[in-house]
């Protein structure tokens, strides 16, 4: 079963919606749910995954996934990467899911063995500027 927290969450960008590929993944490299980093610690693996996903050639732009209840915020990367992939990267940078866009479909998925799109929203709808 999915973590309702990942089912809750919103975004900030300052991509505009033509910014956007027709497909896209959403990862972070902040703590995984349930962990605790000092936020030197976040910033760095961040800074290793922008890197990655730099060398890659698949870096679209920052955005920031935020709790609107909480106001907890992470931020994160848009990267033209099919969720197999980010998956993948994600489990490099020890991460527990990470969000996958199709059109406007939100999707989030475990990167581990229960690897699976679960629809969240429309993802334009949770989407705002700073």
């Amino acid at each position: 079963m999915m973590n309702k927290i990942y089912l809750k969450t919103h975004f900030r960008s300052e991509l505009k919606k033509s910014d956007f590929p027709e497909s896209f993944s959403i990862i972070t490299a902040y703590a995984t749910t349930g962990e605790t980093w000092t936020e030197q610690e976040n910033i760095n693996a961040n800074a290793k995954l922008k890197t990655e996903l730099t060398d890659l050639g698949v870096l679209v732009g920052a955005i920031d996934g935020f709790d609107p209840d909480t106001g907890h915020s992470e931020a994160g990367f848009v990267a033209k990467l099919d969720w197999q992939r980010a998956c993948d990267i994600g489990l490099e940078f020890k991460q527990d899911a990470i969000y996958f866009v199709s059109g406007e479909d939100l999707f989030v998925t475990y990167c581990d063995e229960h690897q699976e799109l679960v629809y969240v929203s429309n993802f334009f709808d949770r989407l705002s500027n700073p």
